[in-house]
């Protein structure tokens, strides 16, 4: 039985903050950032930072959440939530802080909408007003 759950566990593997920044596309400057914000714990070899499994799985959440514009708070909470409560829990956050960034941009969404539509019609006055100035026309 124990076989079996070695198997299951990820093999224990460490990166250098080099191969984390190519495989991510992010840069050392930022896995630092992370670090001091307590998002990654990487341990030290000499002056090196050495991350673990457990640091690229984060990496991983962190860039996602990044992508999609959440806040270094919100991933900490995520985070956090599974080092305290586990994984159920940690769904279970993810889930609403993911609810909530929706519902943000569907209204940051509207406020784009609305932006476009008022800069047509400023841009259709000032083109019916002053037609040379119209895009596409030679002076």
């Amino acid at each position: 039985m124990s076989t079996f759950l070695n198997l299951r566990r990820p093999p224990y593997r460490t990166y250098s903050i080099t191969q984390l920044c190519r495989e991510f596309g992010a840069t050392p400057r930022a896995l630092r950032f992370y670090e001091e914000q307590g998002l990654l714990s990487p341990t030290r070899r000499d002056t090196s930072r050495v991350y673990s499994y457990k640091d690229r799985a984060r990496l991983q959440l962190i860039m996602r959440g990044r992508r999609v514009g959440l806040s270094i708070a919100e991933i900490r909470d995520i985070l956090d939530t599974y080092d305290e409560e586990g994984t159920a829990a940690q769904d279970a956050e993810a889930l609403r802080i993911h609810h909530r960034r929706i519902e943000q941009l569907k209204q940051q969404r509207q406020h784009v909408e609305e932006a476009i539509t008022e800069l047509k019609a400023a841009a259709a006055h000032l083109e019916n007003r002053y037609p040379s100035l119209k895009p596409g026309l030679d002076s």
